[in-house]
């Protein structure tokens, strides 16, 4: 018999029930977690037993997998090849130490104990474009030419989302404040630029990098591959971009646009002192998941002949010792994209909450 002390009062039950409502919500929400639970608690004793358990991970050929297992092998042996493509094996020191240098600035960029924040955010948007782009083209004193036609890889995949990004950002500022313009022609040219590229599908906009673009150069003026995608994507993103911001700006109260007036400041001084600021501040989630999207898209170069990552796992499963490997391929594929998304989401959040006006001290 359960003593009076044993009984769940009144207030612990409310506890407990308000603890369950906060976790799941409503009765529906429960019944798809349960699923979900289930689900997985079904699945991951098989997936660890086929990628963990019973998978190899040491040998140098297909002999070396076992059956019944996964064959991680197969990544280690083409391990350059996913990361960096075809880059020369005597200089993929210099993409380590692009992506050293890129994960410091962006570490740098987000403590905010960096007493030198400000300058490290500058020094990656306009130095470490600059210093990258000659590491990993070298041609100059002691780092040979490398050709962007042997990149590949991750590496192609991280610099192509990371180019866009750079270049889209600012072309969206500008085309978001055109299309809010007085001015009506400047405000029809704006919001027909942004439209085209909207309507537009990807795969028709990397096609156009490739085989229209150069009819548009100057006589004499070449675009190789990877510039003619680079181009592509910026323009394309930049539409993306231009919408998301413009949201922002919308959202800037009237009465802020009236206290810059009154304060004597000018059309490009209000915008980068008072305007922009706080328009990008809201943009944020908008900007984030827009560079999410397009990371994930730089996968359709192999459609156009440039391997990424998957274009790298796509080539090497077709390699007669390989065949059959293909799930461990797109596995790994699916996980590094997974990460970086991830991580680009966390920092994102980390962004919102810091610039939260009801956050701060």
């Amino acid at each position: 018999m359960m003593s009076p002390t044993s009984r769940p009062t009144p207030s612990t039950s409310i506890a407990i029930w308000a603890s369950l409502k906060a976790m799941f919500g409503t009765p529906l929400n429960a019944g798809i977690s349960v699923v979900m639970l289930a689900f997985f608690a079904t699945i991951l004793p098989s997936l660890y037993r086929w990628g963990v358990a019973a998978a190899s991970f040491n040998g140098v050929d297909r002999k070396a997998c076992s059956e019944g297992g996964a064959c991680w092998v197969f990544l280690r042996i083409r391990w350059h090849d996913l990361m960096y493509g075809s880059y020369p094996a005597g200089e993929v020191w210099r993409v380590d130490v692009v992506a050293v240098m890129l994960v410091a600035l962006m570490a740098g960029a987000f403590i905010k104990s960096n007493p030198w924040r400000r300058q490290t955010v500058l020094l990656l948007c306009l130095a470490f474009p600059i210093v990258s782009g000659l590491m990993l083209v070298g041609g100059v004193p002691g780092l040979p030419y490398v050709a962007t036609r042997f990149w590949g890889g991750l590496m192609l995949n991280v610099v192509l989302a990371f180019i866009a990004v750079v270049g889209a950002v600012p072309l969206g500022l500008v085309l978001a404040e055109a299309r809010r313009s007085k001015d009506r022609t400047v405000r029809l040219l704006a919001t027909g630029f942004i439209e085209l590229w909207r309507a537009a599908p990807l795969v028709t906009v990397l096609f156009m990098g490739i085989f229209i673009l150069p009819f548009v150069m100057p006589r004499g003026f070449e675009l190789n591959k990877f510039v003619s995608v680079a181009v592509a994507l910026v323009l394309f993103n930049s539409a993306y971009m231009a919408e998301a911001i413009r949201g922002g700006l919308q959202a800037v109260p009237r009465g802020q646009f009236q206290a810059a007036e009154a304060l004597g400041l000018g059309f490009w001084q209000a915008r980068w002192l008072v305007i922009w600021p706080q328009a990008l501040r809201m943009s944020v989630p908008s900007i984030v998941n827009t560079a999410i999207d397009l990371f994930k898209d730089t996968s359709l170069v192999i459609i156009i002949g440039l391997f990424d990552m998957l274009g790298a796992v796509q080539q090497a499963v077709r390699d007669p010792q390989w065949l059959g490997l293909s799930a461990e391929g797109y596995v790994f594929v699916a996980s590094i994209f997974f990460v970086i998304c991830s991580i680009l989401s966390a920092m994102s959040k980390s962004i919102e909450r810091e610039l939260d006006p009801a956050r701060r001290d």
